[in-house]
């Protein structure tokens, strides 16, 4: 006598917070059109998260903050560091906080979780010798034209503190027609550069007479390599060896080759120059909120850590001069 025939059990189907997951991923890949590289990490931290509900016997809607904070904790305890924790609770947050916009989620879990902060790095700035020697080297390898424009850059970056971005805009003279209009010039008169800065935000920095020089020398072979193109382009104060405005890549090459002239030791960006500009500023006159204005921060606490880098200065010269600061032989 044959047994009776009972129909297959159906698979248990995956939980919400699985099926919202491969949701999201595919959203982030489709309509958000995240790189590559983006969507493998988000993936990964995802599926911890997936993984890591499973293992609690918990789904999508029983999950509350305690959760994701000890999640968080477990993640630090097992040494990630601070910056990846961050990243992966942003993963988090916004699947979590997509779900509850959809309506599966009565609300967001994560919305009051934090991840641990990190540290924030000290610039790194060059010393005085340094950035003098710098900006006061010449390739000497270079066509006249090029040997101006990368001694006047580096002057420049160094004497105004200029972010590369605004460095590159800068014009010769402020241009105003139906074709081009400047948005960051050099006053020469006046000795300043009228800049552009993060956020759309202008502001006026001087311009030392030793950039002043170099800026002035490298105007007068500059009209050898002034291009019959754009105005936009015509109107630049740096132009690069194709007679366009210079890039940022362009001057990140032009100062690290001029670093290795000037024999110093680590490798050099831009950016040190800011960092140096605005470090030695401090040292000199202690003013704070100068040396934000002249640096176009938002924030004073973008410009305090210029302080840590004052202070672990003076740490040094204390533990090399400070006789009692010598460990005994």
């Amino acid at each position: 006598m044959s047994r009776p025939q009972h129909p297959p059990m159906p698979a248990a189907s995956p939980p919400l917070l699985a099926r919202a997951c491969s949701e999201h991923l595919l959203r982030l890949k489709q309509v958000r059109r995240l790189a590559e590289r983006t969507l493998v990490n988000y993936e990964r931290d995802l599926q911890d998260l997936c993984r890591r509900a499973e293992q609690a016997g918990l789904d999508a809607p029983t999950l509350v903050p305690a959760h994701l904070r000890g999640w968080v904790a477990a993640l630090h305890a097992q040494g990630m560091s601070a910056r990846a924790i961050a990243a992966r609770l942003s993963a988090w947050r916004g699947l979590l906080r997509w779900m509850a916009s959809r309506g599966l989620l009565a609300g967001d879990p994560a919305a009051g979780v934090r991840a641990p902060r990190a540290a924030r790095p000290l610039p790194k700035a060059l010393s005085v010798e340094q950035a003098v020697a710098l900006a006061s080297a010449t390739p000497a390898t270079a066509a006249p034209a090029a040997a101006a424009r990368a001694h006047a850059l580096a002057e420049l970056l160094y004497s105004s503190g200029l972010r590369v971005s605004e460095l590159v805009g800068l014009d010769t003279r402020p241009v105003q027609s139906p074709q081009y209009r400047s948005q960051a010039w050099i006053d020469w008169e006046d000795a300043q550069a009228h800049v552009l800065g993060k956020g759309g935000k202008r502001r006026s920095v001087p311009v030392g007479s030793q950039a002043m020089l170099a800026l002035r020398e490298w105007l007068r072979v500059r009209e050898g390599c002034a291009p019959d193109a754009a105005q936009g382009d015509r109107a630049a104060l740096f132009l690069g060896p194709r007679g366009r405005r210079i890039t940022a890549q362009r001057v990140r090459e032009e100062i690290r080759r001029l670093a290795q002239q000037a024999g110093l030791p680590n490798p050099v960006h831009p950016h040190m120059l800011r960092h140096s500009f605005a470090s030695h500023l401090l040292q000199s006159s202690g003013d704070l909120r100068g040396v934000q204005e002249l640096l176009g921060h938002s924030s004073i606490a973008s410009t305090q850590v210029y302080t840590r880098l004052d202070f672990q200065h003076l740490a040094q010269v204390y533990d090399r001069a400070h006789p009692r600061a010598r460990k005994p032989r």
